[in-house]
């Protein structure tokens, strides 16, 4: 590991580290546009340079390797006319667009000329102006402020996958382009954080707001199943735009562009106040008056004549209180499964991302069996990227065949290709045997199918044959689509005792035997097979749901509660409010608390603290924050033969994949537009 000396102060870093990284290791702060840490080194804008003793001109910090006995200045009178010299120039070209630019206020270029600048100009020439350039529907180009740091093509070439950023001409005329096309990528607004000036900003976001007039509030996204951290932005009780939060372990510092832009449908198509069905037609009524009438409804009936679903974008709380609920009216037919998904919840590792996100890194071999990353989680598939960029993860596809940005082998579609991985006649098993570290990724896709707990079942086998799960390794991981199916899992929402699952509750309301459906947000399933039931939904938008439902009491979304969520691999993380929910609209859990009350058997928790800590005396692990409790192996599924039929995804529109989005006018734009690129099949086999 070199040592070398910093402003005076001796340092040592790991091989390879460059000086920049020495030197901010150091304390010292060094200026940057083009350096990225997550990015390759590009060295063309010469704002980091620094003295180094014995070096006849400044050095790029950001690409000279860190050596032995390296002595280095950050701040010489050299290195600060070298800084105002780089200044001088990037700002001869740059617009005063300040007053006007959305980056005003959070801009690297007005920091970095504040701090390291010239006092005045010395150029009175007419300014370049470039023009600006489509780049889709997310992404707003103001191209004459560009200064050609060149991290938008960086991203888009390394970490989201595609080549569709450029730079076309060279010198004074060289320009970024997408030469007219829409940027196709489901990580696209990325490059609005990347970009150190206005050139890339977000078009739904556009002269709405100043970052000094926003509250800002970290929180986790329900948009899937990954739970990105995320920043929501709001003024007033209005959320105004949402951006990507650290964290190494789940999302880096990336978010998917559903993240980071369906908030517009936070505003559209709302429930604000409770609705009972009266002659046919849904009328607004009062809390009182629609609190009494379910109760009477459900006062009328027997414990096992009652059922409940939950949605995908309910929180833990909101599901332990409907639980309870449910649980004390006498009913066990619980489903958290809309989907229908054979998981099997008696072993919370079959239900799991057990490798977790950050342990993909490690893996070598790669069996992705039913699923399609890219849409179903981007984060996740970003990170699968990133491993094979290193050029040891070798990667198998049982399922449809798409463009997943890097390139796999494409077994085969059927259920029989994958029976013959699990058997070990195809030739990939062995390629599975032979890796350190194997890994097996299923989705949600081929567990819907009627063979789905078969399907388990020999993928749990296959694990255990290749050495996919040992002391210090569990290479079995389930990619759920929704944010709360793994909390809800880990309560235990699913049939009691002699209690149905999500095919039973449809059959019994289409017989007549269920007369009474809770909706927890659940919109995904087909309302038609509810029959005459009583349809009870809680939710936040008028969906699917809303429109079936005899009585709509109105809830939060997820911007709008405190909450927890618990992502695939089993991550616990505190969500917050940001605003409050619309008009008459409650937090989930507090309705079915109000509803208990007047059933005349109110539950044992008043707040929310009360809740969790009833929460956490159930399922201890709920109350360890950022923490992923690893879960013991044991068997799941059901022994049975696999289907040869073609194993696909489940996610037909990546863009329109929930009630929030569906509201969302720019996801609507996003899907018309974009859709076909990001989930096209091509040729990508390795």
């Amino acid at each position: 590991m070199p040592k070398l000396t910093v402003d005076g102060v001796e340092v040592e870093v790991e091989a390879g580290a460059t000086v920049l990284q020495a030197c901010e290791a150091a304390g010292a702060e060094i200026p940057r546009f083009c350096y990225h840490e997550r990015l390759a080194i590009a060295g063309n804008c010469r704002m980091c340079l620094v003295e180094m003793e014995k070096a006849p001109k400044p050095i790029a910090s950001c690409a000279m390797p860190a050596g032995d006995g390296m002595v280095i200045h950050t701040n010489t009178p050299t290195v600060k006319k070298a800084r105002e010299g780089v200044l001088e120039f990037l700002l001869i070209n740059h617009p005063l667009d300040c007053p006007i630019c959305d980056q005003g206020g959070e801009c690297d270029l007005q920091d970095q000329a504040m701090a390291f600048g010239p006092l005045h100009s010395r150029y009175h020439e007419p300014k370049r102006a470039v023009p600006d350039k489509y780049m889709g529907p997310l992404i707003g180009t103001v191209m004459t402020r560009c200064i050609h740091c060149t991290r938008c093509i960086r991203f888009s070439e390394e970490i989201a996958g595609v080549s569709v950023i450029g730079a076309i001409n060279r010198g004074e005329h060289m320009e970024i382009t997408t030469l007219g096309q829409a940027i196709t990528s489901e990580l696209s607004g990325n490059v609005i954080d990347l970009c150190p000036v206005g050139a890339l900003t977000s078009k739904p976001y556009q002269f709405t707001a100043r970052p000094w007039e926003l509250r800002k509030t970290e929180s986790i996204d329900a948009m899937d199943a990954v739970g990105s951290n995320i920043r929501i932005d709001a003024r007033g009780n209005e959320v105004m735009r949402i951006l990507p939060r650290l964290n190494e372990d789940v999302n880096e510092e990336w978010i998917s562009d559903k993240t980071r832009f369906v908030y517009d449908g936070l505003k559209r198509q709302r429930l604000d106040r409770p609705y009972l069905r009266k002659d046919g037609k849904l009328t607004a009524v009062s809390w009182d008056e629609a609190l009494e009438a379910v109760a009477a409804k459900l006062k009328a009936l027997k414990g096992e004549e009652i059922a409940a679903i939950a949605g995908d974008l309910s929180a833990v709380e909101d599901l332990v209180a409907l639980k309870d609920l449910v649980t004390e009216l006498g009913s066990a037919n619980l489903d958290c499964r809309q989907d229908g998904a054979a998981i099997d919840p008696s072993c919370r590792a079959g239900y799991l991302f057990n490798t977790t996100i950050a342990g993909i890194e490690d893996a070598d071999a790669l069996l992705i069996v039913g699923s399609n990353p890219r849409i179903e989680a981007p984060i996740i598939n970003a990170r699968i990227r990133k491993t094979w960029l290193r050029g040891d993860l070798k990667i198998g596809l049982v399922g449809a065949a798409a463009d997943l940005t890097y390139a796999y082998d494409h077994l085969g579609e059927g259920g029989d290709v994958l029976q013959a991985v699990i058997d070990g006649s195809h030739e990939f098993a062995t390629v599975l045997k032979n890796a350190e570290n194997p890994m097996i990724i299923v989705g949600t896709g081929a567990l819907t199918r009627p063979d789905g707990a078969a399907v388990l079942a020999g993928l749990r086998k296959l694990a255990g044959d290749c050495g996919a799960v040992r002391d210090g390794w569990n290479g079995f991981n389930l990619l759920h689509l929704a944010a709360s199916r793994v909390g809800a899992l880990d309560i235990g929402f699913v049939p009691g005792e002699g209690g149905r699952d999500l095919a039973g509750i449809m059959a019994g309301a289409a017989a007549g035997e269920i007369k009474a459906v809770f909706l927890a947000g659940a919109d995904e399933i087909d309302m038609q097979g509810l029959g005459d039931a009583f349809v009870i939904y809680t939710g936040s938008h008028g969906d699917a749901g809303a429109h079936r439902a005899d009585a709509i009491l109105p809830g939060a979304a997820y911007t709008e509660k405190d909450a927890t969520w618990v992502n695939t691999e089993g991550r616990v993380q505190q969500g917050f409010r940001a605003v409050f929910p619309p008009g008459d609209a409650r937090e989930d859990w507090a309705i079915y608390r109000a509803l208990s009350g007047h059933l005349g058997k109110p539950l044992p928790y008043n707040s929310l603290e009360e809740l969790r800590a009833r929460m956490v005396e159930a399922v201890p692990h709920l109350g360890a924050t950022d923490t992923v409790t690893p879960a013991e192996w044991g068997d799941f599924g059901q022994a049975g033969a696999i289907d040869a039929a073609v194993l696909r995804t489940p996610v037909e529109d990546f863009y329109l994949s929930n009630a929030i989005a569906r509201a969302s006018a720019t996801m609507a734009r996003c899907s018309a537009e974009l859709l076909d690129a990001i989930t096209g099949a091509t040729g990508t086999d390795g």
